[in-house]
């Protein structure tokens, strides 16, 4: 079964403010089982528009991501990012198929 996944791109405004939703999303990120991937780090936009910071977070599976993005404990989180930052989010089912082989 293909997992889950939130990808992120997000421009902090307020960084003092920011911090209340980092601490509050802990405990859905817990509760669904979330591990970062990606988490910041040095990037280089290669193509297209970009923000500052860039996000992957995997779950178990597709519906275990929206599930963490539509509780009731996520959304007082992300209340708490509002007028701190401005983000692009998607939830999105993983890839389980062929991959291209070494030639």
């Amino acid at each position: 079964m293909p997992k889950g996944y939130w990808i992120a791109h997000v421009d902090v405004t307020n960084p003092d403010g920011y911090k209340a939703y980092v601490a509050a999303n802990a405990e859905p990120f817990r509760k669904y089982g979330a591990r970062f991937l990606v988490r910041g780090g040095n990037s280089e936009t290669m193509e297209g528009n970009s923000r500052a910071r860039h996000v992957v977070i995997e779950f178990k599976d597709y519906a275990a991501a929206l599930a963490c993005y539509r509780s009731p404990e996520y959304q007082r989180a992300m209340a708490l990012r509002k007028g701190h930052s401005e983000a692009d989010i998607l939830v999105i089912e993983g890839y389980d198929g062929p991959q291209p082989t070494d030639s």
